[in-house]
């Protein structure tokens, strides 16, 4: 039997490529690699998921009356700027079919189509995915659509045999669709790569009848005459994967959210442990490596860091991805809002350092080798000509010809006179840019470059909370600041010429490679060059002066400032500002309250950008508290802030609303976790039965966590803002302490770990007993332990824990952020079985 499939193996692999070679279609060979028929080439592309013809995002194009084909036309222009060359979409068939599987065509169809065509124009190709068994309504309700999804549910689509055959029916009229702006049927595009069948199909039952399902829908959409790889997606119901090597299919599919999903909260700490590995259980399947392997979907959901992508994307290429699409890119039109996925943040205007971060990961799916291993964390963190680091939130790419930097950068090019391409976000040894949108600079010809600038985005809300198109998250600003460019080829002094027709700047030189800019794009030409190049000369696949961005949103002044919880007793205190205007305020101060006094006025010192910042010296800081205020002129209008009061004649430090930080003692303990406080910020896998109660008798709050198998259950919480002010004092305790007791009457075990910024873990089991206690260990008895994934990731098959502590490493104080808490399971008193055991916690603290 065996024999037989092996040779029905081959033999697909042998048709498909004789007919690939005719006609340029993907094939995938005998190892599991896609490849251009006529050019035999190894496939590689990357790319996001968007979904403007469908659903959600159709809607509030609709309601907010934008046109989807304009919207479709802005954003395709910036998949171009940051080089994506993939473009996948789970098609909302329940919005496309009736409950008999016929393809409907009507708008969202039409839109599909004119996306389509758009992508093709700028080289992006595409893998679609025909049916997503969803609803159309998410983040709402679903609506009453016509499709055979809505009628059965996913469940029943993949048992029911009406159902079925309405899948097979819809298949094999969607691949025959011929897409009126391109005159060609989908299943002879050639710029569809492949065809994945559904979205996240989760299969019970019998591997057998697993296979049976996918072979009647692949027959289907072979009936067309289809000869492109057909993939499903193989990373749900993994004990059924027997099912999957056995159909009749080219490739698997995968996801990866190594950051979970919803946690409502921007999640904070070093993640590339997370991220260090795609282990794929079923790997050494011989049947697995002939398939071809793709990522359908990945994000770090909830991050709102820059450093992170570049990671995924090398794991990926080590565990043979060849395709890879993040989910998703924000519509920009409603991407102030953040409403489409809350979880997930992406779009170039409005997050241009992740963006750049998946520019950069593009990249690295383009150069990194397939199969290639870089080793562990925190080995892997530079590799080939890419690099990340938590520590400086930051992700670069640096080659002879391109420098790619999602924040201020400290690198030096090996040779700028060789740079064709510079894309960056803050300064570097090339660029200094006070602004926060994204920039890039394309060298034309020799002496001639095209500069791109696009306008101010900046977060005044956290975007991954509860989200609704009423609540502002971010803000643009089309604000003028100064640049210098530091090019050989552009020489000291050049001269720069507006490209977008909106661009009310006129022609203009720059002095000593500095000049001042506003948002547009540019052409900066040296002295004495003269080029045949103008504003609508097409270069690669954009326009010279093409330009996407929306208008200024910014209303009205934000000062955004997050207040040391607690300082030392005796130290200064630095107050750090983002003061968010249209243009420089006249004056900006602290209004410092002391008792029994009138407040004290501290300048704030102007850094650059939209930074200020200033020290409160120690004297100034008496008592068990400190209160303040901002105060920002503008127009001659004084305006306290977080008040937002207006010149005010008499001040009353009772009754204004201040900015407050704790003064404690330098001898009294550091918390690193209080319940009451921090527990929405705790990252756990979720339980129903979790409560916070309130205990008058002692003044606190217990958190009751009682998890419901007898597994190991753990947690984490990333303390570093409520050490901020304490720094000093860290290095002086001796003892880790939590504070709580045992549930169920029942004594229990923990781990308690310190996580530091390196990602090193050093820990101790503490025994919890039934009675309100503290359970300390010292900080020298802590020894290494392993890293957690948490938040749990998708898939569930990716690993629980890994080792990320230097074995001659030991643990330095200065460096702690994270706490790591994990329940462990009691064992019976004969060793054969584990029993439930759960904790209350009050906090945590060093003392």
């Amino acid at each position: 039997m065996k024999l037989v499939c092996g040779f029905f193996f081959f033999l697909v692999f042998a048709v498909q490529m004789a007919f690939a070679q005719q006609t340029n279609d993907v094939y995938v060979d005998k190892d599991g690699l896609m490849r251009w028929g006529t050019t035999k080439e190894e496939v590689k592309g990357f790319g996001v998921n968007y979904t403007v013809p469908f659903a959600y995002a159709y809607r509030v194009g609709k309601q907010l009356n934008v046109s989807p084909e304009k919207a479709i036309d802005d954003d395709v222009y910036h998949f171009s700027r940051l080089g994506f060359d993939l473009y996948r979409v789970h098609v909302w068939d329940t919005e496309i079919s009736d409950t008999l599987g016929n393809l409907l065509e009507n708008e969202h169809l039409k839109l599909l189509d004119y996306a389509l065509k758009n992508m093709k124009d700028r080289g992006i190709k595409f893998v679609l995915t025909p049916i997503a068994y969803w609803g159309n309504g998410w983040p709402e309700k679903d609506e009453k659509t016509p499709g055979f999804s809505r009628k059965y549910g996913k469940a029943a689509c993949l048992t029911n045999p009406d159902a079925i055959k309405a899948q097979q029916n819809y298949l094999y009229q969607f691949l025959n669709h011929v897409n009126p702006y391109t005159g060609v049927a989908y299943k002879h595009e050639p710029d569809l790569i492949a065809f994945e069948i559904s979205n996240e199909p989760q299969h019970g039952g019998k591997s057998s009848d697993v296979t049976a399902f996918i072979n009647g829908m692949v027959s289907s959409m072979r009936k067309t005459g289809c000869k492109k790889p057909v993939f499903y997606n193989i990373s749900h119901s993994i004990h059924l994967a027997q099912g999957y090597f056995d159909a009749d299919i080219q490739g698997g599919t995968f996801q990866w959210y190594p950051t979970g999903l919803q946690a409502k909260h921007e999640i904070m700490g070093n993640l590339l442990p997370n991220v260090d590995d795609y282990k794929i259980p079923f790997a050494a399947n011989p049947r697995f490596k002939q398939m071809a392997k793709i990522v359908y979907e990945f994000d770090a959901a909830d991050v709102g860091r820059s450093y992170i992508y570049p990671a995924m994307a090398r794991s990926f290429r080590t565990a043979g991805m060849q395709l890879a699409t993040h989910f998703a890119y924000d519509p920009t039109f409603f991407a102030y809002a953040n409403t489409e996925y809350d979880t997930h943040y992406m779009n170039l205007i409005y997050t241009p350092q992740k963006a750049l971060s998946l520019k950069i990961a593009s990249e690295v799916f383009h150069n990194i080798p397939l199969y290639k291993d870089f080793g562990k964390f925190p080995a892997d963190t530079s590799f080939g000509d890419f690099r990340v680091s938590y520590g400086q939130d930051l992700a670069e790419m640096v080659t002879k010809e391109k420098f790619i930097y999602t924040n201020n950068t400290a690198t030096i090019p090996p040779n700028t006179g060789a740079l064709e391409h510079i894309s960056g976000s803050g300064n570097s040894a090339v660029v200094k840019y006070e602004g926060t949108g994204a920039y890039f600079l394309d060298k034309l010809e020799s002496g001639v470059w095209r500069l791109e600038v696009l306008p101010d985005a900046i977060w005044v809300q956290d975007p991954f909370g509860f989200n609704s198109l009423d609540k502002v998250l971010a803000v643009i600003n089309w604000r003028q600041w100064p640049m210098s460019v530091r090019l050989p080829d552009l020489g000291d002094d050049f001269e720069i010429k507006t490209l977008n027709p909106e661009n009310d700047a006129k022609t203009f030189n720059t002095k000593n490679q500095t000049f001042d800019i506003t948002p547009g794009t540019y052409m900066l030409v040296r002295k004495g060059t003269s080029s045949k190049l103008n504003a609508t000369s097409k270069w690669k696949n954009i326009t010279l002066n093409e330009f996407v961005a929306p208008a200024t949103t910014l209303k009205k002044t934000y000062v955004l400032h997050s207040t040391i919880k607690e300082i030392s007793a005796g130290e200064s205190m630095p107050v750090k500002v983002q003061i968010i205007s249209l243009k420089q305020p006249e004056a900006t101060r602290i209004k410092l309250f002391v008792k029994d006094g009138q407040p004290v006025d501290l300048d704030l010192e102007h850094t650059g950008g939209y930074q200020y910042s200033a020290r409160i010296p120690a004297e100034l800081l008496k008592g068990d508290v400190v209160k303040y205020c901002i105060l920002v002129k503008e127009n001659g209008i004084e305006k306290l802030y977080p008040s937002e009061q207006e010149n005010i004649k008499e001040w009353n430090n009772e009754q204004e609303k201040l900015f407050e930080t704790r003064i404690l003692p330098k001898s009294s303990s550091i918390t690193l976790f209080n319940a009451a406080l921090d527990h929405e910020q705790l990252l756990r896998p979720y339980l129903k039965t979790s409560r916070l109660t309130s205990i008058p008798e002692i003044g606190t709050s217990e958190l009751s966590i009682s998890p419901e198998k007898a597994e190991e259950y753990a947690m984490r919480y990333n303390f570093k803002s409520n050490i901020a002010g304490r720094a000093s004092d860290v290095l002086s305790k001796t003892k880790l302490v939590f504070h709580g007791r045992a549930l169920n009457e029942k004594p229990c075990s923990i781990q308690l770990a310190l996580i530091g910024k390196d990602g090193s873990v050093y820990g101790a089991t503490l025994n919890v007993k039934p009675e309100n206690s503290t359970y300390a260990v010292s900080l020298d008895d802590l020894e290494k332990v392993d890293f957690i994934s948490l938040p749990r990731p998708y898939p569930g098959f990716l690993p629980y824990s890994l080792d990320t502590t230097p074995k001659a490493g030991k643990l330095d104080l200065r460096n702690i952020e994270t706490l790591q808490i994990a329940i462990l399971p009691t064992q019976t008193t004969d060793q054969t079985q584990k029993t439930l055991a759960g904790i209350a916690i009050q906090n945590v603290t060093l003392e």
